[in-house]
């Protein structure tokens, strides 16, 4: 029993130690270099956001999920977009303001014809 328990504590060190060195000479098989810190991948446009901007989302993943900074970012700016459709919505639906109703009930004054476009007075 003994020698099994041997055997695999061995066996465990020698695949480590393959797995390291390995590791050390080929790399992690990225493609491109790690992000520096405080930057991020995440990103929406800065106006106009649609739901293909949402699904296109990705966040950097980190030991307990998501990184919280980012979400908390995303869900802040869709935040921000939602309210201010919503303020346009609002403004559209009341209708022209009161101030506005005398200019629209008014006609507007002919504009003066120039001189070089006045028929001709024979």
């Amino acid at each position: 029993m003994l020698t099994i328990l041997q055997y695999l504590i061995v066996m465990a060190l020698v695949g480590g130690a393959i797995f390291l060195g390995a590791s050390a000479v080929f790399g992690r098989s990225e493609e491109l270099p790690p992000l520096p810190p405080g930057t991020t991948a995440t990103v929406l446009p800065a106006e106009g956001v649609t739901g293909a901007d949402v699904d296109a989302l990705r966040f950097q993943q980190v030991l307990r999920g998501y990184k919280a900074s980012e979400v908390d970012w995303a869900l802040h700016r869709l935040g921000m977009e939602i309210d201010y459709l919503r303020t346009q919505l609002e403004q559209r639906d009341s209708g022209p303001s009161e101030e506005a109703e005398p200019e629209l009930l008014t006609e507007p004054e002919p504009e003066p014809t120039p001189v070089s476009e006045r028929p001709a007075d024979d």
